[in-house]
């Protein structure tokens, strides 16, 4: 089963996606596109039980050298419906993003499912993220992470943050979460947010995009969505430095605050429109 315009997966408990013409005149196609990079073995686990709720899954291997390329490019060569993208250097989640966009456009799909590499995010949920995506497919269809005890409580209290300043920069648009990776994008949309500035193209990519899409009228619509850290013996990998990190968030938040104050005339007309 190939799928096309991007389907569940047999066994997956829903009714495969229809395809009815987006507000583009487009008609709805979809994909799930992973970055990864230095992964390990996770993200072939990750892969798999994507692909048991849906398909087509492709993913990109954004520079890797630690070898997790070689079973997926075993998967891709057993599944047409799995294809590897390769970028010959590490760029960054943000970058490895766009790339699989741009292919992605070409090839036709309307809208991403971009989820993480590490065994994070609830793969049994992508069922219904696609259909809340494709029941409205101008919005983009976020997670809110619901954690569990595994969350280092340093990072759950330190992304409250970034998410205040992401509301606020917005002007409270409905962004519950600016950080959790597991997203539904309109690709057009995400594609020209991020062709319009040399930006988000490393771990500032979740945050800048959820705001830049708010900023150009992409409606939130959140969704709880279970989210677990896994520990060093469950394979668990991460790359978040946080000095390095939060100075990239500390800057993109600056840069961000100055086109609020831009558009701050704009989103108060909304606002008011919306309360209306």
């Amino acid at each position: 089963m190939t799928g096309g315009p991007g389907s569940a997966r047999p066994g997956a408990g829903v009714a495969a996606a229809s395809t009815p013409r987006a507000a583009t005149g487009r008609t709805f196609r979809s994909l799930v596109l992973i970055p990864s990079y230095n992964s390990g073995d996770l993200v072939r686990a990750t892969v798999v039980e994507a692909h048991r709720y849906w398909n087509p899954v492709w993913i990109v291997v954004d520079g890797s050298n630690d070898g997790s390329d070689q079973p997926l490019a075993a998967l891709a060569a057993s599944d047409p419906s799995i294809r590897v993208l390769r970028l010959p250097a590490n760029q960054g989640k943000g970058a490895a993003v766009m790339h699989g966009l741009a292919a992605a456009e070409r090839d036709g799909y309307t809208h991403v499912l971009v989820m993480d590499a590490d065994g994070q995010h609830p793969a049994a949920m992508i069922p219904q993220f696609m259909r809340l995506a494709e029941a409205d497919p101008t919005a983009m269809i976020l997670g809110r992470p619901v954690f569990d005890a595994s969350a280092p409580a340093l990072r759950v209290k330190g992304r409250r943050v970034s998410n205040w300043w992401a509301n606020l920069e917005t002007l409270w648009s409905g962004l519950d979460d600016s950080l959790f990776g597991f997203r539904v994008y309109p690709v057009a949309a995400l594609l020209a947010v991020m062709r319009s500035n040399r930006w988000m193209r490393r771990y500032d990519f979740d945050a800048e995009a959820a705001v830049r899409l708010a900023w150009r009228g992409v409606r939130p619509i959140s969704v709880d969505a279970p989210c677990r850290y896994l520990s060093r013996d469950e394979g668990g990998i991460s790359h978040f430095d946080y000095v390095r990190d939060n100075l990239l968030l500390s800057w993109m938040h600056l840069r961000l605050m100055a086109g609020f104050i831009v558009r701050l005339p704009m989103l108060i007309a909304r606002r008011l429109r919306r309360v209306g």
